[in-house]
This record gives C-alpha cells, structure tokens and sequence, in this order.
C-alpha cells in the first residue's frame, strides 16, 4: 500500500511483486542447506527429501496460527543465538591475529560485486518484521525495537563469527562447505573431540530459525497482497485460528518447485534480486510521498532525512545493477515473472480503488520497510 499510494496500482504491483519474489525464494535455499547439513550429520539422508520434509513440517507448524509460530521462532531464535556464541567462545582461544591476516581474500572489483547477492543474502528478508504489525500489541513501539534488536544480532554474530573463524582456522578450507562451521571446529579441536560433536548435532538451529521466519514473511505477504487485490482472492482466506492457510500452501508448494531445479545459487539471485527492487521503488515511494503528502501520519520517522534515504538509494542502485550485470538470464526471468503476474494481475486483480485513508495498523506494516 506505501508504494500503491505514491505511484499508484502499478507502482503497488510492482514493489508486491518484487516482495513476493524475495520471501517466496528465500526459504528454498535455507531448506536446501537444511538438507545438505542433515545428510551432514546423517549420510543416508536425502537432501532433496530432508528439504521437503522441512517444508512440510513448518508449514504444518505455521497452521497452529501466529502465537504459536511466534512461540516456536523465539525458541529456535534463541537457541540459534546460544549456538554461535557457543561457537565462538570455542574458537577464540585458538585465535591468532596472524593467522588472520595470513591468507587475506584477493579483493578484486569483479568478485566483490559478483559476490553481492551472497552478503545481501545475511540480511535477506529482515524486512519481514513489518508483515507482522498487525498482529503484534503496539506496532509502533515493538516493531521498530523489533527491526534494531535484529539488526544488531545480524551485525554482531556475523562479524563474529567471521573474524573469529578467520583467526583460528584457514578459511581456504572451508570455503566450499555447506556445513563450515562444525567443520572448523573439527579442523581446531578435532573431528573426535566431545564439543564438535555437540556442536554439530545443534547446529541446525540457526537454519531452523531463518527457515521459520521467512515461511512467516510469505505467508502474510501473499495474504496482504490477495486482501488488497493484486492476488486471487481466495489466498487471502484464514482458518479458525487466524491463519492464512491458502497462502502457506501456495507458498510452500512454489518453494519446493524451485527446490526439486537443484538451483540454489540460481534461488539466491532470485532472491536477492526481488529484495533490491523492493528496497528502491519503497525509497522511491519514501521521497514521492514526502512530497505529495508531507502531512501524512508517518509511524516510522526516517531519521537523517533526506541525506540516509538518498546514502541506501544510491547503494540499492549500485547493487541492482551490478546484480543485473553478471545475471543477465536470471534477470530476464525476473523480468519475465513480471509481466506475465503483471498479466494475471490485470485480468483477474482487483486493487483497491482509494487509499485515501488507510488502516493504521496497514499504515505500519507497508510504511515500516521504507520510512524506517
């Protein structure tokens, strides 16, 4: 609705559809590292097979309704969080300022910016706080406390996790691993030691919880997208517990398509390529509506304006372009994913005829990724 409001039906499609695209592929590529780590832990183990078992049992989860999966993400949230730190305070004795600096990555401009849809991937899909606002006490206050504590887990465990992991062992080695970490533990402590073995078994955790929370995100974004009309209708549906049952099943059916093509690099891009458009036409709608409307009830004060918004602008549109640049074939399958929902939009969609006034409650969720 941010974006419907500053550019219209269409500019609405466009940032619903690039959404839709980031949320949709991003729980495939986690299940497919789910699977590869259990067949890790466990050989006989399928990793196409364990992925879709991964699908079905969160969505299943999801079906007990928000207060329950909300319940279930903590948990998993929090053990993850145990999990790193657990991994690091292992590691750091063994951390050597020279081994660090022993083996440093050959920087070059190419790789860098082929390397960009995999540290966006970090942060991938973060933006997914806000599709809960209407489901949460005092949006304004939780959802922005929501969107800080977060980010500075993310920051944190990465940094750490990477200097640390730098500084005891040779990154070389595990550079092309699905499961790095109980490997670099093996490399430093032993693969027979009681703490690798520990660690490997409660591993998953960290995976568990991206996986659950991007179910969440896409769920209630084809929900949000099927109530305003830019879907069908029907995916808009909730069962007796407040839950958008259509829309899991959709969503997760799409996600094991992507999974049964093998692609996860090719998912990634995907992936990171609906995020980059989603983060510029909702900066672009940011200045528009600033504009328009400059006494529009905002919940969500952007700080720094309009210096902050422009600085995230220019760095979408570098990433985006740099994106587009070495995936010029996935970009076109982007693109052709467009036109052709943008097709269906227009022959079966419905999108509201006013936003004049707004929901508060949809004001937050629309507003937080883009005036925040």
């Amino acid at each position: 609705m941010y974006s419907y409001r500053a550019f219209g039906k269409w500019g609405g499609f466009v940032a619903g559809y690039a959404t839709l695209v980031e949320f949709l592929f991003t729980p495939p590529a986690i299940a497919f590292a789910l699977g590869s780590y259990g067949h890790f832990l466990y050989p006989q183990l399928s990793v196409l097979y364990t992925a879709l078992g991964c699908y079905l049992v969160f969505t299943a989860v999801n079906f007990w309704g928000i207060k329950e999966s909300a319940n279930v993400l903590l948990l998993v949230t929090v053990l993850a969080v145990v999990e790193l730190l657990l991994y690091m305070g292992l590691l750091l004795p063994h951390f050597e300022v020279a081994n660090f600096l022993a083996h440093p990555v050959p920087v070059r401009a190419a790789g860098v910016f082929k390397a960009l849809p995999f540290a966006i991937w970090f942060y991938l899909a973060i933006e997914g706080v806000a599709l809960v606002a209407e489901e949460v006490v005092d949006p304004r206050r939780t959802i922005p406390r929501g969107y800080g504590y977060g980010m500075l887990t993310l920051v944190g465990l990465a940094l750490g996790v990477m200097v640390i992991t730098g500084g005891a062992t040779d990154w070389r080695l595990l550079q092309n691993l699905d499961y790095p970490l109980p490997e670099a533990l093996g490399l430093v402590l032993g693969k027979g030691d009681a703490w690798t073995k520990f660690f490997a078994s409660i591993g998953l955790f960290g995976l568990v919880a991206s996986f659950h929370g991007a179910i969440v995100g896409y769920s209630r974004q084809l929900f949000a997208l099927a109530r305003s009309g830019f879907l069908p209708i029907g995916l808009a549906k909730l069962n007796n517990r407040q839950t958008p049952y259509w829309a899991l099943v959709a969503g997760g059916l799409v996600g094991c398509l992507a999974l049964v093509s093998g692609r996860t690099d090719q998912i990634i891009v995907l992936s990171v390529l609906g995020a980059l458009v989603m983060y510029v036409i909702s900066m672009l709608s940011l200045f528009a509506l600033r504009r328009q409307e400059p006494e529009l009830v905002r919940p969500f004060a952007v700080p720094g304006y309009p210096m902050v918004p422009l600085v995230a602008l220019g760095l979408a549109l570098m990433c985006l372009g740099a994106l587009v640049y070495y995936n010029l074939r996935l970009s076109g399958v982007f693109l052709a994913g467009m036109l052709g929902v943008g097709v269906v939009y227009r022959l079966l969609g419905q999108a509201p005829e006013s936003v004049e006034v707004l929901d508060q409650s949809q004001m937050t969720s629309d507003a937080a990724t883009s005036d925040s």
